[in-house]
């Protein structure tokens, strides 16, 4: 029976099943994997704009390209969902702000783990449970960028719940941050966080809590250091470099 968010069940993946999805928050970033990365593609589902695709690696293993749409409460759904029809690892495929001065946008992040500010994290394990990533995957994405000649960084990234208030973006149509925001950004940066986005500490979250082996690859599209906006003349170049990576490392683990 097919589960009601992503609007397919397990007796719709065939006699092999994946047990791998590639989760991109665009649903034309799913779709753009499928049809131009994967074999033997078919159409799952797109309901709600969840897309989903089953497709095949070139090395024939059977992988899914989904949708989790954007921020960790659609994220947590597609999630579970997911999980319920037999996937047991997830990479994420997103983009991301650096907000370190030597990160410069058409690089990829690979998150090592995550600060995770995200309400919807709460519902799954307390604030103080580490949101990090599956260190075998990772490692493997790292391996691959190297490969690859993919420019890269492994690192801690902040996942917050707003693109604008919660990533101190003041060019808004609220550019009054509360005094809990304001200088955020340089915090972080001290820190040593490298990035911004909006799902990996969730999904690290779920997949330390539910048993499944979670990463995330994310292409940086600004430079928070000099710019708030992001970058569109290099978002190109920097989501095929995460595709790229993200195949690699699929190709060991699907």
């Amino acid at each position: 029976m097919a589960l009601y968010h992503i609007g397919f069940g397990p007796e719709d993946l065939g006699p092999t099943p994946p047990t791998l999805a590639l989760l991109s928050g665009d649903p034309q970033r799913a779709r753009h994997i499928a049809e131009t990365r994967l074999k033997g593609v078919r159409v799952l589902s797109e309901n709600r704009g969840l897309n989903s695709y089953l497709g095949f690696l070139p090395n024939g293993r059977p992988v899914l390209s989904a949708t989790s749409g954007m921020g960790a409460p659609s994220l947590s759904i597609v999630v579970n969902e997911l999980v319920q029809v037999g996937i047991r690892t997830i990479i994420r495929v997103g983009t991301s702000g650096s907000i370190q001065e030597d990160l410069p946008p058409g690089h990829v992040v690979i998150s090592k783990a995550a600060l995770c500010r995200q309400g919807a994290a709460h519902d799954i394990a307390p604030p103080e449970y580490p949101a990090s990533a599956d260190p075998f995957l990772t490692v493997a994405l790292v391996e691959e960028a190297r490969r690859l000649g993919i420019p890269h960084a492994l690192g801690l990234t902040a996942s917050v719940d707003t693109f604008y208030e919660g990533q101190e973006r003041t060019g808004s149509a609220n550019p009054h941050l509360l005094r809990a925001l304001r200088g955020i950004t340089e915090e972080y940066r001290q820190l040593r966080i490298l990035n911004y986005e909006m799902e990996a500490g969730t999904l690290f979250k779920m997949g330390n809590v539910y048993g499944f082996a979670a990463a995330c690859v994310t292409g940086v599209i600004a430079q928070r250091t000099r710019d708030e906006r992001p970058l569109l003349d290099v978002k190109g170049l920097a989501v095929e470099r995460a595709i790229d990576l993200a195949l690699a490392a699929a190709a060991r683990f699907a």
